[in-house]
């Protein structure tokens, strides 16, 4: 699976007449990436184009029925450099180009039968809290800063993150906020609390500090006591695992 960081993406279009050998240009070289195992491929087929030659092609036009493919993938540069002289060899009528991307997120959800799981292991450790206080109507470039800030923290890697709504409080200028049946706030006090590593946590709380124009970051240490399936999933011993 491909990690995070720099990478480059490859786009290959041909035109659905085009062969390689006795098959499909398109089809030949979607079987290539895969015997090469890049980390994925996508392939579409266009619902209108035109080429060199001006002329349209429609799926709706059976008097012009060559369409384009788009065959698509992102790798590691090193990668790239495997298999692109290749593709340059097979792609005899098309266009091909390569862009530099950078991959901010990979994941992959566990596919494992809960039945197949190990056993849970207990694991304790330090880290640190860090609770976030802000109004629900605060606002973050046109939406929810409690939203804005979650975002943040997903990126930067942070263990987790919780967002809790009060429905009555007061801050630092005395104005009370609450719900009831007879008075809705639009402003009603949002608590936003985030456990991880101290390391992470100093980064995390700097991200926020300027983020939030009126409100207040409180950090404090904490004991955890997580259970995990095996010792594998613990990345380090300093570090809570996403």
């Amino acid at each position: 699976m491909l990690a995070k960081g720099p990478a480059k993406k490859v786009i290959i279009y041909v035109n659905e007449e085009t062969r390689h050998h006795h098959q499909p240009l398109w089809v030949a070289l979607f079987e290539f990436l895969k015997h090469k195992k890049v980390a994925g491929t996508t392939v579409t087929h266009s619902r209108m184009s035109f080429g060199n030659r001006q002329l349209a092609h429609t799926a709706s036009s059976p008097e012009t029925p060559e369409f384009a493919f788009r065959i698509e993938f992102v790798e590691t540069p090193e990668r790239v450099d495997e298999v692109l002289p290749t593709l340059y060899e097979m792609v005899t009528d098309g266009l091909m180009e390569v862009q530099d991307t950078t991959v901010v997120k990979a994941a992959m959800k566990d596919r494992k039968h809960p039945e197949h799981r190990p056993p849970r292991e207990r694991k304790q450790m330090h880290a640190k809290m860090m609770r976030v206080f802000l109004g629900e109507a605060d606002k973050w470039h046109g939406e929810p800063l409690y939203d804005a800030i979650v975002k943040r923290l997903r990126m930067m890697d942070v263990a987790g993150a919780t967002v809790y709504r009060g429905i009555l409080g007061y801050g630092a200028k005395g104005h009370t906020h609450k719900q009831s049946l007879l008075h809705f706030s639009h402003d009603l006090p949002i608590m936003i609390s985030v456990v991880d590593a101290p390391p992470k946590i100093a980064e995390a709380a700097a991200a926020v500090e300027e983020m939030l124009v009126d409100g207040l970051i409180v950090v404090s240490d904490v004991n955890v006591l997580r259970l995990v399936r095996s010792l594998a999933e613990v990345t380090d011993a300093g570090k809570l695992p996403g």
